[in-house]
Parts: structure tokens; C-alpha cells; sequence
């Protein structure tokens, strides 16, 4: 009888497996799905929105919003680079638009956090653990933004970081997406549905369905039975955590994924959100190792762009990994948050709306510049 149990639990474990390979194939195939319909759909649009504003402040907010809208910060950042790349946008113009992206993508993990809404305790813990992540990203921003403007802090370290792999600037190659395996397939969807939109649509639904599956499928492979191992070896050291959240999203190209992982493992208590904190800082800069976009269009302005958004988050690591009292500030407020958007649910609607387009779009809307 114990056999037959060892057994019965080892096929579903494997099933386990096979769906969150599965659910991470489809997450890719999603994303890049959604990557090839926006470049079909409104290319010409979202270059002009790009060109709208030298205001750092109103580039920033088109950066979160844009990533917001399309859940894909590395879609937003990869047409930022192309067109710092084409020479239509400065550098300095751009960076803010990235550090946008950065918080705009934290999105979905606070959209995860959802599912929990009729567990008033899980979903506490949950909210607070997708709150965190944009907490992480906003405090980041208000650092390094000033440094940015009145210094040009980050664009002037990267440019010199950058000259050390490039020194040709006379290069005026194509502009090509950097492409993932999926690519072949998906411009043959998107070309045979025929409609940008529509495709768009259907990416949308397919990315949330992927991270669902992916979500529950990771939660039953290994946190049922075993997480407790897991547990020690990952989250028991805040610099090993911030290790393996870095390789662990570098590997699968998402810290989408990496992050709406976590919320279910806070929400369950296998986790603690002051231990998860370090895993969603090592997420951060995990998602930057993608230097390959830039190196694709070999320009020392792109590259340069490319190593903004990883000296950004890098940063962000170094301001809080170390530092137990500093790394102590966004995880209470995330858990204050948590608590009062529990008392009053539609608090935590009004977070998302207010934080990820209400705001962006009307700070967008009235500028002047």
C-alpha cells in the first residue's frame, strides 16, 4: 500500500514538472507572441511616443505605463534600445523611460496577489509580497532619478563602461530585435491571424494563463513535500537568496516569473517576506543580464542603455542587500499596506490603478513639456 502511494506520488510530482515546463514554455512563447503583435501593431506609434518628451519626470511615467499596459518590461526596454540605437533618443532620455519599465513590470506580481482576495490572511501576505517588489523599485527610482538628471550619473558610468566593449560608432547596421527560439512560430501565428490586435489579445490572455499555471505548478512540484530543504538552502542566507533569484531569472529570462513565484510561497507561510526580500532583489538584477539586445545592434549608446538598466538595479542591491535596518524599511511598509488593503479590499485596486495608470496617465496627459 506504501508503494502504491510512493508511487502515485512520484507520477504526480512528475506531472508537476512537466506542467511547469510547460506553463514556462508557454510564458515565452506568450511573451515573444506579444512582442511580435505590438511591432506589428503600433511600431510607428510607440516611436512617436518615445520622441514626445524630453521632461526626465513625464519619461519616466511613459516607461511604467507602457510596461504596464503590455506586462513585458524587456518588449518596452528592447524598443527603447532600438531606438537610442536609430539615434532618435538620447541616452539621457531614455534612462528614465528604462526606470519606468523597471517598476512598471512589477505589476503582475501584484496582480497575482489577487487570486488570494477571498483568504483575507493569504491574501494579506500575498499583497504585501507583490507590494514589496514595487516598493523595491520605487524607492530605487527616487535614489538614483535625481542622481540621474542633475548629475547624468547613470548615463555617464555606463557610457564609460560601455566604451570598453565598443569603439567603432560609425557602425549603421540594421535594427533587429534580439529573437528567442519561439520567434519562427509566433510571426507565423501573428501573420496568419492577420489582425495586430487580435494577436495582441490573445498574448495577453496567454501570458496571465501561463503565469497561473506556472504559479501552481512550481507551488505543487516543490513546496507540498519538500519545500523545508528548499527552504534552508535558498532563503536561509539573504545573499544567497539575492544569488539564486539573480541566476535563477537570468535562466529563465523573466523576473515576471521569478516574482509571481514568490507570492504564492509568501501566502502559504513557506516563506517569510523578510526572506523573500533578498530572492526578489537578486530577480531585479537576474532580468538585466540581457545584454546580448544591445550587443545586437552594435552602438555604443545601446550597450550603453543595456548597462543602465542593470547598474540600476545593481545599485538598488547594493543599497539594500547589506544593510538588515535599510532592508527592513520596504518589507513593513509592504506589510502595512498589506494590512490596510485587507481591512478595505478595494484599497488594494486603488493601489494598483492609482500607482500603474491613473497617475502615469495624467501626469502624461498635463505636462507641457
Amino acid at each position: 500500500m506504501e508503494s502504491l502511494e510512493l508511487e502515485k506520488g512520484k507520477i504526480n510530482k512528475t506531472i508537476s514538472y512537466l506542467k511547469m515546463l510547460l506553463a514556462l514554455l508557454l510564458f515565452i512563447f506568450a511573451i515573444d507572441l506579444l512582442t511580435v503583435a505590438m511591432s506589428h501593431l503600433n511600431n510607428e506609434v510607440a516611436e512617436n511616443i518615445l520622441f514626445a518628451t524630453r521632461n526626465p519626470f513625464v519619461s519616466l511615467f511613459i516607461g511604467l505605463l507602457m510596461t504596464a499596459l503590455i506586462q513585458s518590461s524587456s518588449t518596452v526596454t528592447a524598443s527603447v534600445v532600438a531606438v537610442v540605437a536609430s539615434g532618435h533618443l538620447s541616452l539621457e532620455q531614455a534612462v528614465p523611460m528604462v526606470m519606468g519599465a523597471n517598476i512598471g513590470t512589477t505589476l503582475t506580481s501584484t496582480l497575482v496577489s489577487f487570486s488570494y482576495i477571498m483568504n483575507r490572511k493569504e491574501f494579506k501576505r500575498a499583497l504585501s509580497a507583490g507590494i514589496l517588489h514595487d516598493l523595491f523599485n520605487i524607492f530605487t527610482v527616487i535614489i538614483l532619478l535625481p542622481l540621474e538628471v542633475y548629475f547624468g550619473f547613470l548615463s555617464k558610468l555606463s557610457i564609460s563602461i560601455a566604451s570598453l566593449f565598443i569603439s567603432d560608432e560609425s557602425y549603421s547596421g540594421p535594427v533587429v530585435y534580439n529573437k528567442v527560439f519561439t520567434r519562427p512560430i509566433t510571426e507565423w501565428i501573428s501573420s496568419t491571424i492577420g489582425i495586430p490586435f487580435l494577436t495582441m489579445i490573445l498574448s495577453v490572455f496567454l501570458v496571465f494563463a501561463a503565469i497561473k499555471l506556472l504559479s501552481s505548478s512550481v507551488y505543487k512540484a516543490f513546496v507540498l513535500d519538500n519545500f523545508q530543504n528548499i527552504n534552508n538552502l535558498i532563503f536561509k542566507n539573504p545573499f544567497m537568496a539575492c544569488v539564486y533569484g539573480t541566476f535563477f531569472t537570468a535562466a529563465v529570462q523573466s523576473s515576471t516569473v521569478t516574482t509571481s513565484l514568490i507570492v504564492p510561497l509568501v501566502a502559504n507561510k513557506k516563506v517569510s517576506l523578510k526572506k523573500a526580500f533578498p530572492f526578489i532583489i537578486g530577480a531585479n538584477i537576474g532580468t538585466t543580464i540581457t545584454a546580448a539586445i544591445a550587443a545586437i545592434y552594435k552602438t555604443e549608446a545601446a550597450i550603453a542603455l543595456a548597462i543602465v538598466h542593470f547598474l540600476f538595479n545593481l545599485i538598488g542591491a547594493m543599497i539594500f542587500l547589506p544593510f538588515p535596518t535599510i532592508r527592513e524599511i520596504p518589507v513593513r511598509l509592504s506589510v502595512y499596506m498589506g494590512e490596510k488593503s485587507v481591512k478595505s479590499r478595494f484599497l488594494g485596486f486603488a493601489y494598483v490603478l492609482l500607482t500603474f495608470f491613473i497617475i502615469p496617465f495624467l501626469l502624461i496627459y498635463f505636462s507641457n513639456d
